[in-house]
């Protein structure tokens, strides 16, 4: 995998990819081994990143589906419930993302994102047949700042009530996330508010 750090790449090189089949159990180990959260299978589509400099892997990035619930995200948005249930696919969450510790370096967290985002629809559209409109996270409020994605372009809506999905209903955990977006396409709002979309562009939710 590349680990050597005998001498510092230079990370304008950067390269940010989907993982690999064998490439996986590596991934997964070394964000238990780092991540505060650790990690947990993603139920439903999800894609799993790397964001390398020559071989050497710099951070891991996870993407899953979208929260069935999300205030401040549902009321931005404007949707309705019903217009909420055919939408909700065209949305993605940044579930986990992991800097490693010898790469924790000024911009670097930001530019993987950047990285991402800018595939992220295009990959999604491969794998699962259709684009992402929009990207979003949740950050802990009692913990960070959100600040690598400000600074990556995404826009912060406020915090959750701190409820957590636990099996089939909702528990409470008493820590509020910092709730974050980011369009990942012109018209991003518009389109996920739109009655009907294009019949080229996408639809699995009976358009």
């Amino acid at each position: 995998m590349g680990e050597s750090l005998s001498r510092p790449p230079d990370s304008a090189r950067m390269i940010v990819r989907p993982v690999r089949g064998e490439e996986r159990e590596h991934w997964r180990a070394l964000m238990n081994a780092h991540h505060y959260l650790g990690f947990r299978p993603i139920v439903g589509q999800s894609l799993w990143y790397v964001a390398t400099v020559e071989d050497q892997w710099v951070a891991l990035l996870a993407w899953g589906a979208a929260a069935l619930k999300c205030g401040p995200r549902d009321a931005w948005i404007g949707w309705t419930p019903a217009l909420k249930f055919r939408r909700l696919h065209l949305i993605a969450n940044n579930v986990r993302f992991l800097v490693r510790p010898q790469w924790h370096r000024p911009n670097l967290a930001s530019r993987v994102l950047a990285l991402n985002t800018k595939r992220l629809s295009q990959d999604w559209e491969r794998y699962y047949g259709h684009p992402i409109l929009r990207g979003e996270t949740f950050v802990d409020a009692a913990r960070f700042r959100g600040t690598c994605y400000r600074a990556a372009g995404w826009l912060p809506l406020g915090q959750t009530l701190g409820f957590a999905k636990r099996g089939l209903g909702y528990v409470v955990h008493g820590r509020p996330q910092l709730v974050l977006v980011r369009p990942l396409g012109p018209e991003a709002r518009q389109r996920l508010l739109a009655s009907f979309l294009p019949p080229s562009q996408f639809l699995t939710k009976g358009e």
